[in-house]
């Protein structure tokens, strides 16, 4: 089991690393960094106090979309390399198979899963940030 469960963590990690990369590299560049450097502010107090609120907010924004991706899709390669059973080579197989049962049964657990980490990607939106307010929007 070690195999399957490193190359599942290890693509999920590239792309997440990706992200976070292009996005602190997006923020450095902005005008506010500049400012704040002006200011005489040292380095770690502008990467920790500016720039990683701000390019924290577009990695957990991307985070849902990228897991269950990683995760459906992911799952389903590495089951199939790997000869495991799981719920990614079942759904698969139902839909070759027409199997209508399962593979909306298949379909509704990652549709609940990905509803789930929606939330929790939104309520670290307030975590990270706590100037956000989903209440003051209605």
């Amino acid at each position: 089991m070690a195999l399957p469960i490193f190359a599942s963590v290890i693509s999920g990690f590239a792309t997440l690393t990706l992200l976070t990369k292009n996005s602190f590299l997006d923020e450095i560049r902005k005008q506010y960094v500049v400012t704040a450097r002006a200011k005489g502010l040292t380095e770690n107090r502008v990467l920790f106090g500016h720039v990683f609120r701000n390019a924290m907010l577009i990695v957990i924004a991307g985070f849902p979309s990228l897991f269950i991706g990683v995760f459906f899709g992911g799952s389903l390669f590495i089951e199939t390399i790997f000869s495991l059973d799981g719920l990614g080579r079942l759904g698969f197989e139902a839909a070759l198979t027409r199997d209508y049962p399962v593979m909306f049964g298949t379909l509704f657990a990652f549709g609940l899963l990905s509803l789930v980490v929606g939330i929790l990607s939104d309520l670290m939106y307030v975590f990270i940030d706590p100037r956000i307010d989903f209440e003051a929007r209605g």
